[in-house]
């Protein structure tokens, strides 16, 4: 018995002497992590991933209507009425104003009337010709009779005719009292109010109409991107975007549909045009926009936040949390940055963390914390 209790007290004091080894070699690796993990610079980190991403032009144009009209009188009369509602949308053929027609009404007539008297001279002379052409032949009158005859007749055809001419010209100018809309598109304020007396000189006009279903907008260049810029449109249409002025809003999708033929020498631009359907009706004439013009779409691309890559001495680089927990500077190769991501074309992996915040505190080695709420760092 007293051999067991030896046995037990020797186990005992064994596993206590053990314990106290075990503390004393473990406590200065805890401490030293526990002052590592301390001094760690807290982060925010994303990984590097593959995505389509399209190579961007950005602009600043200007939205102008597809077409516009001023609409004016071709005839000069009393505006008896308006028939339309400024900033209404109008078709092509609406009616849109009706001047006094009773004088054009009038001429109308008259120039009827005319005809008519002018056509039963031209029937009587005919009888006289046919007459005049049986006793000729018998001999019964001189040569001249018939050969005056036959002219009056001539002459008188072509007056007819004239008669004609002066009828349709006064048809046309009784329809010129009726006023339509030329093309669709959306009227403007009134210039001029019924009852007022308008000319056909009148510089003003009536109203200006402005589609815009279409709708394109104006913009420039730099002419560095002219090669790019027709490269890709011999490939297909341009696909351009069009977003408010702070680019918080799409405004509308649409292809660019002129590039002109010549640069701007004073400006080193080239002039562009991009065409909208603008069905929405976001878009309206004169107004800034600004403008995302696709030059070609990178397929599965390696990208990382463009906040994470910076810029050095010796070019851009980027911070990666390696699996021990620390930062690793690497240089890379930017390709274009777009959407606020930035394109790698070499430097980084897929799956690869890169520090997005926090970069100004760190060098290569540093111990990094990765959190999730922006840090504080002074």
């Amino acid at each position: 018995m007293k051999k067991l209790l030896s046995f037990v007290g020797l186990l005992a004091l064994g596993s206590a002497a053990w314990w106290l080894f075990q503390t004393h070699l473990s406590a200065p690796h805890a401490a030293a992590a526990d002052v590592s993990q301390k001094n760690a610079v807290p982060i925010l980190a994303a990984s590097v991933e593959r995505q389509d991403t399209p190579a961007v032009i950005s602009a600043i144009g200007t939205a102008q209507a597809y077409n516009s009209v001023t609409v004016r009188t071709r005839v000069d009369g009393q505006l008896d009425k308006v028939a339309f509602v400024e900033g209404q949308e109008v078709h092509r053929g609406d009616l849109l104003a009706q001047l006094d027609s009773r004088p054009f009404e009038a001429q109308l007539r008259s120039a009827l009337a005319q005809k008519d008297r002018d056509a039963a001279q031209l029937a009587n002379v005919e009888r006289d010709l046919a007459r005049f052409s049986d006793l000729a032949h018998r001999g019964a009158i001189p040569a001249q009779t018939l050969d005056t005859t036959r002219a009056q007749v001539d002459q008188l055809k072509a007056t007819v005719e004239m008669d004609q001419a002066q009828i349709e010209n006064a048809r046309i100018a009784l329809g010129y009292t009726t006023i339509r809309a030329p093309l669709d598109g959306r009227t403007g304020a009134r210039l001029v109010d019924a009852g007022n007396m308008v000319h056909a000189t009148d510089s003003n006009g009536l109203v200006l109409i402005t589609q815009v279903h279409p709708i394109t907008v104006s913009f420039s260049l730099p002419q560095d991107e002219l090669p790019a810029l027709l490269a890709s449109q011999r490939k297909a249409a341009l696909q351009v975007t069009a977003l408010s002025r702070d680019a918080s809003q799409q405004l509308g999708q649409g292809v660019i549909s002129l590039i002109d033929n010549q640069i701007d020498s004073t400006t080193g631009t080239i002039h562009c045009k991009a065409t909208f359907d603008n069905a929405t009706n976001l878009l309206w004439p004169g107004q800034f926009v600004v403008l995302h013009v696709v030059l070609d779409m990178h397929r599965d691309a390696l990208t990382v936040p463009a906040t994470a890559v910076q810029l050095g001495t010796d070019g851009t680089y980027v911070f990666i949390v390696t699996s021990k927990g620390t930062a690793d500077l690497r240089h890379v190769e930017v390709a274009f940055t777009e959407a606020n991501r930035s394109v790698i074309a070499r430097g980084v992996s897929q799956g690869e963390r890169v520090v997005t915040e926090g970069q100004y505190h760190l060098e290569p080695g540093t111990p990094v914390r990765i959190i999730d709420r922006p840090p504080s760092l002074k």
